[in-house]
């Protein structure tokens, strides 16, 4: 595997933006299925990412794919990719 193939291997999510009221950044909201390891029933988690948004391009609610890079802050550590569709 050569360097370039190693640093392009980063994770990506799709989830929907809860709140944009930071300057160029965005929290994501990431849902999940899992199932639970004792009761095997199916379990819906979420989780919270915190992504830089350079150009203050997404709104509250719309659905965003974001990737994973160096950290940019204590709590940032995502980016954003595209805005895959805009809230109504």
């Amino acid at each position: 595997m050569t360097e370039a193939e190693k640093r392009n291997n980063r994770k990506v999510r799709q989830g929907t933006v809860v709140s944009v009221k930071m300057d160029k950044s965005i929290v994501v909201r990431v849902d999940r299925t899992m199932r639970h390891p004792r009761y095997n029933k199916i379990v819906r988690t979420s989780s919270k990412l915190y992504a830089h948004d350079e150009k203050n391009d997404a709104n509250l609610g719309d659905v965003v794919r974001v990737m994973e890079t160096r950290p940019l802050s204590k709590t940032k550590h995502w980016r954003l990719v595209e805005v895959v569709t805009r809230a109504k």
